[in-house]
């Protein structure tokens, strides 16, 4: 199954995708939220949606982020290891772990705004785990049962922000409209193998980041059961898992994002988004 949620932004409606046509099912009656993972929510809306004639939504219609605004996003560091050398940083020896403000989620096709005084503005492509059922000190061997689907991510990030003011990477991470999310959350049984996916990333036109899920350093079960020895995660919850090489604080030269650039990425399975870069006004 793969869930979208759609219209204006603030006022989404849910809604499914089916043999690749969007179906609306705000009848259903619940947002995608912590309470609706919690409560063995995709089963439910799956009993729901089988033999409605659901309302098909009309082509260009705005998607929104496909679940609604979990409790946190747990970000992952430097888990490529050619991402790792192109920024100079040492292999980690565990997971690199940080956090991204919820309030930076926007859709997949909503545009990234350059934060005031910004000079530095970075993407990531990256795929995102939705944690299905509350999970806290997990063994490895059990944590995929952990997963409500997957996300395809743009970890956008302010260089200068993350990496030369003091304290710790949040500041970089957090700024409004830093996480465009999906087009869709595809559950498990959507993605044979997430260790081995494509993605891509493309600035205006030219191809930037080529990578693989089988060049994670940490796998995601290691990434779920170590993360959760360090917090609780909720039904709802984004672990978003690091990104391969070819970001712009890795060129030589640097190169960053400006007003006008448009950004496309994707991921085998997941889709792709694509999203216009303006000046904060």
């Amino acid at each position: 199954m793969k869930l979208i949620r759609f219209g204006e932004s603030g006022k989404e409606k849910t809604g499914v995708i089916l043999n690749d046509k969007k179906y609306d099912t705000s009848a259903f009656g619940e947002d995608y939220t912590e309470a609706f993972f919690e409560t063995d929510g995709l089963n439910r809306l799956a009993a729901f949606i089988e033999g409605k004639n659901l309302p098909e939504i009309a082509d260009g219609t705005r998607l929104g982020s496909p679940i609604a605004r979990p409790s946190k996003i747990v970000c992952i560091g430097l888990n490529y290891a050619d991402h790792a050398r192109e920024t100079n940083a040492p292999l980690p020896p565990e997971p690199v772990i940080f956090m991204k403000a919820t309030t930076a989620i926007v859709g997949p096709n909503d545009d990234i705004v350059i934060p005031k005084n910004s000079v530095k503005t970075d993407w990531e492509v990256e795929l995102a785990v939705v944690i299905g059922k509350k999970a806290s000190y997990v063994d490895e061997a059990n944590a995929m049962d952990y997963v409500a689907g997957y996300m395809l991510h743009n970890d956008v990030s302010e260089r200068e922000f993350q990496l030369e003011r003091n304290g710790t990477w949040d500041k970089g991470k957090g700024c409004d409209t830093f996480a465009p999310l999906g087009p869709f959350l595809a559950t498990p049984d959507e993605i044979a193998d997430p260790h081995n996916l494509r993605l891509w990333l493309t600035v205006n036109g030219k191809i930037v980041q080529d990578g693989t899920t089988a060049n994670f350093i940490f796998n995601l079960p290691h990434l779920i059961a170590y993360t959760s020895q360090f917090m609780t995660l909720l039904p709802g919850d984004i672990i978003s898992t690091g990104t391969p090489a070819g970001v712009g604080l890795g060129m030589k030269p640097p190169f960053y994002l400006k007003p006008g650039d448009v950004v496309e990425l994707g991921i085998d399975g997941l889709g792709e988004s694509k999203q216009q870069v303006i000046a904060y006004a």
